[in-house]
């Protein structure tokens, strides 16, 4: 029996990846002007970004309890088999709240088999671990097989942020507001990571130059056999740095591929237009 896939929004891959692969999509919520978006299908990041410029702060919320309801239980009659592969829980209440509908649906349908992995990942992190998974799922793949590399992905995923302006990020708590004051004054970027599924500060760099030169250093510090893999590049409305970054990244790595998205609308009211973000394995699995 096929095994059915579900991600959320969070993972910031296209709409058209979702259909062309039969994946679930558990939609995020992005809150603007008073309206209520479903991220992805009903807003677009640009319009999340052009906002910001003007000066608005869209608030966002977890993906809806009663969508997750209604698939959980669909499958449980079906009697389908599934994983549900989530953003970090460090980062959002979406995957307690899928964990808490699974038990429910589980008290009418004890037999239910739906697995649900916190990735502790975000964008295009999380997204390359969905990717695998929807290819291993393609070519026949157990449940089993993929959760395992579902799970050796979200262990070994590397990402490396940077964002425009620290302003943005001092208003969702991320650094001091003293730390972006002088950081706007002295052209200084921050170069942050997740680690155990939350964004952490690990270097400020002066001068957007240096900075992607400092990423690339630092993907050979921690990256491993990146010639044989598939980075992923994620931007906020800003492609001309993502492809003078993809370039970079092919002249010292030469990988296998470079896959670029932009930045969802729910990661991207947080990050702030202007933010680069690079992701990569920092070992891969044995086969």
């Amino acid at each position: 029996m096929a095994v059915r896939l579900f991600a959320d929004s969070a993972c910031d891959l296209p709409l058209a990846f979702y259909e062309e692969n039969g994946v679930g999509l558990f939609p995020l919520k992005v809150l603007l002007d008073g309206e209520e978006y479903e991220d992805v299908r009903t807003i677009s990041p640009k319009t999340v970004f052009e906002a910001i410029r003007n000066g608005k702060m869209p608030k966002t919320s977890q993906a809806s309890p009663a969508g997750f309801e209604k698939a959980f239980t669909e499958m449980a009659e079906n009697k389908e088999d599934g994983i549900y592969i989530a953003f970090s829980s460090q980062l959002s209440g979406t995957y307690q709240t899928a964990v808490m509908v699974l038990e429910q649906v589980k008290e009418k349908y004890p037999d239910f088999r739906l697995s649900i992995v916190d990735t502790k990942n975000a964008s295009l992190g999380y997204g390359l671990i969905v990717l695998g998974a929807a290819k291993l799922a393609a070519s026949g793949a157990s449940k089993e097989e993929i959760l395992a590399d579902v799970e050796f992905r979200s262990k070994h995923m590397e990402s490396l942020f940077t964002v425009e302006d620290l302003d943005h990020l001092a208003k969702g708590g991320r650094v001091s507001k003293a730390s972006a004051f002088l950081g706007g004054l002295l052209n200084i970027k921050p170069l942050l990571n997740v680690e155990d599924g939350k964004l952490v500060p690990i270097e400020k760099i002066r001068g957007k130059k240096k900075l992607l030169r400092r990423v690339v250093e630092v993907m050979g510090e921690r990256g491993q056999n990146l010639n044989q893999q598939v980075i992923g590049i994620s931007h906020a409305d800003d492609l001309e740095t993502a492809n003078e970054m993809k370039q970079m990244i092919v002249d010292a790595y030469s990988p296998r591929e470079v896959y670029i998205t932009d930045i969802g609308s729910a990661v991207g009211a947080h990050t702030g237009p202007g933010t680069i973000a690079i992701f990569f394995l920092n070992e891969l699995r044995r086969s």
